[in-house]
């Protein structure tokens, strides 16, 4: 898709105050709203079903969140960072922070990095904003310098200090704002299946991903080929004797050179809760190649580019893709195909993707994200499930077109994933094995 051709989506914002007003448990005030307030607030709700089901695109934004821009502006920098540590002090430094990672870190020509935790629901987190502020501010204004990956020493352990306070912290909010959700959701449609799915399931999984540029994939593959050479002294003959050195451009040939940092999916969990994106632009090549030094701390917020966030989505009511556009301090919720089953078809399963940039291959891409889903053991009913009319407003290759036989082939049918009376465990496996030939419990 070439960048003249986007369609921009923009979606419905939700107001971090209306969503406290419409979840609230506490007795009404002595004054009871008027009615007009009351109105405004059924029209909230009726524009959240709309925009989450069948008929829209199955996301929304969430405004207004306190403590937003200070715990994205703390965590979400840390992902290129991490992403580009050399492989022993990465390790330490996930362990020291409880956290692991679920792709393949060794792999020199990834298009991501991932880091992981699981959070837990009833586990609290201590947030003392004032010293997180300051210390957000403290990073935010260190010395703009490049030091060498090998010197920096010490300096990895306080910039990375508050790495596994501030996952938790963000996590557990995000945590919240899918819980708010779940119960409008479930007012709207009757029950409190939605709510107690995300309960009894005890946690949820967070995770920092840094979506990689070609810049990044040549750091990581020159700074393989220096501890090489430092085990091999006679790399460096080779080197001498005809080897070429690796330049951008090769990089970018010999590299992961696909035009999308995450193929088409669907979450299979009831929602998913993400960051806006934040973009780097890390240091010129050519400055970095000079002073044979590979900058991880000197990022500052880029604007995208494209004014649009790189996720895109599938809108089977328009037969288009949009790409959706959002505020950087706002928080996107897309639904999962679990909400999609456990609501009967009321809550409509987002089909997205996260695009490369045209033209712009030194851009990166951070963003964190927490997946909630039902507990593993939670059964699925398809009873009253329209599962023929979910596939076709999905991806219906005759219906489509060239686009819809595209994405017929990448994304494999829930029919072919899910069957009456299954498990979630047994429903995420099978949605494995489906996109990638693999088992286990994450696609």
């Amino acid at each position: 898709m070439e960048e003249e051709e986007v369609r921009i989506l923009e979606p419905y914002e939700l107001r971090f105050s209306d969503l406290m007003i419409l979840t609230s448990d506490k007795a009404p005030p002595p004054t009871l709203p008027s009615s007009d307030e009351i109105q405004r607030l059924e029209s909230i709700s009726r524009s959240v079903m709309e925009t989450l089901g069948p008929t829209g695109p199955g996301l929304l934004t969430i405004t207004g969140v306190p403590n937003a821009s200070r715990l994205r502006r703390t965590l979400l920098p840390l992902a290129r960072r991490l992403a580009l540590l050399n492989a022993s002090d990465r390790k330490r430094l996930l362990k020291e922070h409880g956290l692991g990672s679920d792709v393949p870190v060794k792999n020199l020509d990834r298009s991501v990095s991932s880091f992981a935790m699981q959070l837990k629901y009833m586990q609290g987190v201590d947030r003392t904003s004032s010293k997180a502020t300051d210390e957000g501010k403290d990073s935010q204004n260190k010395e703009q310098h490049c030091p060498p990956m090998e010197d920096l020493g010490d300096s990895q352990d306080i910039e990375f200090k508050d790495l596994g306070s501030s996952f938790k912290e963000l996590g557990f909010l995000m945590m919240e704002l899918g819980l708010c959700l779940a119960r409008i959701c479930d007012k709207a449609i009757g029950g409190q299946e939605l709510e107690q799915s995300l309960l009894e399931s005890c946690m949820a999984k967070s995770r920092l991903i840094h979506y990689h540029s070609s810049l990044d994939n040549l750091i990581l593959k020159e700074a393989e080929e220096r501890q090489q050479s430092t085990r091999r002294k006679s790399n460096k003959q080779s080197i001498r004797n005809g080897r070429p050195n690796t330049t951008g451009s090769e990089a970018r040939i010999s590299g992961n050179n696909s035009n999308m940092w995450q193929q088409w999916h669907y979450d299979y969990g009831i929602f998913t809760v993400l960051t806006s994106p934040w973009f780097n632009f890390p240091c010129h090549k050519q400055t970095i190649r000079a002073n044979g030094c590979f900058c991880t701390s000197c990022e500052i917020e880029y604007p995208s580019p494209s004014g649009h966030t790189y996720l895109e989505i599938f809108d089977p009511n328009k037969n288009i893709v949009q790409m959706v556009k959002t505020s950087p301090e706002s928080f996107i919720l897309q639904v999962g195909e679990s909400a999609d089953i456990l609501s009967r078809g009321k809550l409509r399963a987002n089909l997205h993707s996260v695009r490369r940039p045209a033209k712009l291959e030194d851009l990166s891409r951070e963003t964190f994200v927490v997946f909630l889903q039902p507990a593993w053991s939670k059964t699925f009913s398809l009873s009253n499930y329209p599962i023929k009319s979910f596939e076709k407003t999905c991806v219906d290759e005759n219906d489509h077109g060239e686009l819809g036989q595209e994405l017929h082939k990448i994304v494999p049918p829930i029919s072919s994933r899910i069957k009456d009376g299954m498990t979630f465990a047994e429903f995420s496996r099978e949605t494995t094995k489906q996109y990638y030939g693999v088992s286990g419990d994450e696609p």
